[in-house]
């Protein structure tokens, strides 16, 4: 299961799921917020670690940059795309 299957499966089901959207969104208390919540992933079954969630995120927009004018250093800047976290959450409270 890739990173990308994990997360979408895991928010389909914290959508159904309250008690697991609950759980998922505790997470955002504790100190170390990505760390909990990937130890809260791993606890439901789901193979999500940190640096899965960096390099997923860095892959998405190398490739999104690669894809806009030519991918040269003069491609328009993309912000906000590359966070997985902040997306999966930002899907889970709408």
């Amino acid at each position: 299961m890739t990173i990308y299957e994990a997360l979408d499966e895991l928010q389909r089901r914290a959508r159904k799921e309250p008690e697991i959207r609950n759980l998922l969104l505790e997470t955002r208390k504790d100190a170390s917020p990505v760390k909990a919540f990937c130890a809260c992933c791993r606890k439901l079954g789901y193979p999500v670690y940190m640096m899965d969630l960096i390099d997923a995120g860095e892959a998405a927009y190398a490739a999104m940059k690669r894809s806009t004018n030519g991918g040269g250093e003069n491609s328009p800047k993309l912000t906000g795309e590359d966070d997985f976290y902040e997306l999966f959450f930002a899907a889970l409270e709408d």
